[in-house]
């Protein structure tokens, strides 16, 4: 009785499988549960039965059961809608003649959506088109070629195709169209390449035998393909001006290309033909391994050369844009950057500050500032002066910009769920002296580097705020406590970078009292000083004194040569303290740190200009702000408080001197 059952239920089983999946039982190829497994996970991901099975057991399936389920597939798929079915395998159709219905007929974009390709046009009463569909009675795909094809006094004409069939033919129309596009771009940066032959002279040195990974090498091969040339010459071109970023930027007539130097962009060659768009694309996009076929969302990736003997990283990131993808590459050139704080900060006193706040055992420091303002230099400077055989120090980076020997440096990888606040707990397991944390953007972020500050370790990371004392604002947006941070906080430092003005060929003055008494200075002080404004000239002016040959050798008729740091640390005081625990707003911060001794930003770069370091215009284009002023001015009228009597300098507005107990102010 019992092996009547058996044997029964064994019969069940075996039904319940196709013809197929029995022979393939019988076979050998694969059991009853790893067949029923298979089955489940073909119905839930659409993948082909035969490739989930290979995958399962590890074993490729001979070609003729291949084709006898590709075979009953087709049978299943033309039983189901009701329509005929289409094996490419037998009757293959030219890409080129798919090509055509797309390009002029059907749009890529409707093929791609409703998962169908246009075949052939049919000579039949009234003409007709054939088009593969895996989903032949999808409503809004039929609607969408009845709106396209009916003006044109065309029927449809519909087909059933298997999914990976289908994926098989859009990637080989695909394929081809990318060879056509790189194809007509090669034939345009011919043009393009004989307007940059005098990027060929540009001292690169010997070649080394690297020849792919080496920039110099690659730009001296002659016979490379247009495209790469081109792109190899806008890098070289980048880091022969020393530029910080490079925009490849598709417009709506051409391709611009522009680098930001000394934080100002500006052009770098004249506008590109914009056919050469998609190639141009398409070649940085292989070189920093990220996905060409993926246009409609940003990607990330890194490009490494070397040039002139050093190796050079490009951070890449692509953004689809209305006219292409945009690409922006920033430079991060590890070796030519000089390490130190006294290679940073020019004010003495700021940097006795911002060194001792790094000296501590323990504490949070905050560097605030926007994108591309020296914040990362600035903490890895502070690193290196830290750096020493007993001392553990661990970075979380994205990405890790600079090398330092001797620290653990660890990159963030969020598709593995490694973000900054998982590192920093495990960074926690690993008895750390000193952690960097790259970016403090979420509350959990905050909470796990303030706890870890609070715990005996000194802290340092990065925050987007305006300046110092608006950092507190920002803790508080995140969800962080007043108490933690005034409790863990040891200071912060906001910066700015300014441009260097040329030594060799600025031109000193003496600004009228108008002048400065819009930054707040004062005419009767300050009236005789003499601070200096560059000899920017325009491109005409350039190309004039460069013929007369007395163009500035250093700035190059640009007026300005690299940047100088602006900085303003504020420094935890049990004033400030207090403040921030019974929630001060951003200007009573901001005053009490000026009290304390604060320099603000605007105040640093007005001391820079009376220095010769910097111009006014720069303090006008970078650090001058309404609130700033307002804070300078009122930080002097109470300094300038001084009684008549005893000369003793007033805080406040005292009814008393508190000295020599006169009423007598000033």
């Amino acid at each position: 009785m019992t092996n009547s059952s058996s044997q029964r239920r064994a019969l069940v089983v075996q039904s319940s499988f196709s013809p197929f999946g029995n022979k393939l039982i019988q076979g050998g190829y694969v059991n009853r549960d790893q067949m029923q497994q298979a089955l489940v996970e073909s119905r839930k991901t659409g993948k082909p039965l035969t490739q989930i099975i290979e995958a399962l057991t590890g074993q490729a399936l001979p070609p003729d059961l291949i084709r006898q389920y590709k075979k009953q597939q087709l049978f299943e798929l033309k039983i189901l809608y009701g329509v005929e079915s289409m094996d490419p395998e037998l009757e293959e159709r030219p890409v080129d003649d798919m090509g055509e219905l797309i390009d002029t007929l059907i749009p890529i974009d409707i093929c791609r959506r409703h998962q169908l390709i246009p075949l052939a046009r049919q000579q039949t009463q009234p003409p007709s088109v054939l088009v593969a569909m895996v989903h032949p009675d999808n409503l809004d795909a039929q609607d969408d070629l009845n709106r396209i094809l009916r003006p044109q006094g065309l029927k449809l004409q519909r087909l059933v195709i298997a999914q990976e069939d289908y994926e098989h033919m859009i990637d080989r129309y695909l394929n081809r169209q990318l060879e056509r596009e790189r194809a007509e771009a090669s034939a345009q940066a011919v043009d393009v390449m004989s307007d940059l032959e005098g990027l060929d002279d540009l001292g690169l040195g010997e070649a080394p035998d690297e020849i792919e990974a080496d920039l110099g090498a690659a730009l001296k091969d002659a016979e490379g393909a247009p495209i790469i040339n081109l792109t190899n010459k806008i890098m070289v071109k980048a880091l022969t001006d020393g530029v910080s970023d490079i925009h490849i930027e598709p417009q709506n007539e051409c391709l611009r290309v522009r680098f930001r130097k000394d934080g100002v962009l500006q052009e770098a060659f004249q506008p590109f033909p914009k056919k050469i768009t998609p190639a141009i694309t398409s070649r940085f996009k292989i070189m920093a391994d990220l996905d060409i076929a993926e246009r409609r969302l940003p990607q990330d990736g890194r490009i490494r050369r070397r040039f002139q003997g050093k190796n050079i990283d490009f951070r890449v990131n692509t953004l689809p844009s209305r006219y292409g993808e945009k690409i922006c590459m920033r430079i991060l050139n590890s070796e030519s950057t000089q390490l130190g704080l006294d290679k940073l900060i020019t004010d003495d006193d700021t940097l006795e500050m911002v060194r001792d706040m790094a000296s501590r055992p323990f504490g949070l420091i905050l560097v605030t500032g926007p994108t591309g303002s020296g914040k990362s230099t600035t903490l890895y400077s502070c690193l290196a002066e830290r750096n020493d055989p007993g001392v553990n120090i661990s970075t979380a980076e994205d990405p890790i910009e600079y090398t330092l020997p001797g620290i653990t440096q660890v990159q963030v990888i969020r598709e593995k769920g490694m973000n900054f606040a998982s590192i920093l707990r495990a960074f926690m397991r690993q008895d750390p002296d000193i952690i960097l944390v790259g970016e403090t953007r979420d509350m959990e972020t905050a909470k796990t580097a303030i706890e870890a500050a609070l715990t005996g370790h000194l802290v340092l990371t990065t925050l987007h705020a305006n300046d110092a004392p608006s950092s507190v604002a920002r803790l508080d947006e995140m969800g962080v406590e007043p108490f933690m941070v005034s409790a863990s906080l040891l200071g912060v430092c906001a910066q700015r970078l300014v441009r260097r003005v040329c030594g060799d060929c600025r031109i000193p003055y003496t600004p009228t009292p108008e002048v400065l008494a819009r930054f707040g200075l004062s005419a009767s002080q300050d009236l005789e000083m003499t601070i200096y404004s560059a000899n920017k000239l325009t491109t005409e002016q350039i190309h004039a004194a460069r013929e007369a040959g007395n163009l500035c050798g250093s700035c190059g008729g640009g007026g300005y040569k690299g940047r100088v740091g602006v900085y303003e640390v504020m420094r935890m005081t049990e004033e400030l303290e207090v403040a921030i625990n019974e929630g001060a707003s951003t200007d009573r911060i901001k005053e009490i740190a000026v009290e304390g001794g604060m320099k603000t930003l605007l105040a640093y770069s007005l001391q820079l200009v009376q220095e010769g370091y910097t111009t006014l215009d720069e303090v006008e284009r970078v650090t001058f702000t309404d609130s700033g002023l307002e804070a300078e001015l009122k930080a002097k009228r109470k300094s300038s408080l001084t009684c008549r009597t005893c000369s003793a300098g007033l805080q406040q507005e005292w009814l008393d001197c508190p000295y020599c107990l006169t009423s007598r102010f000033s």
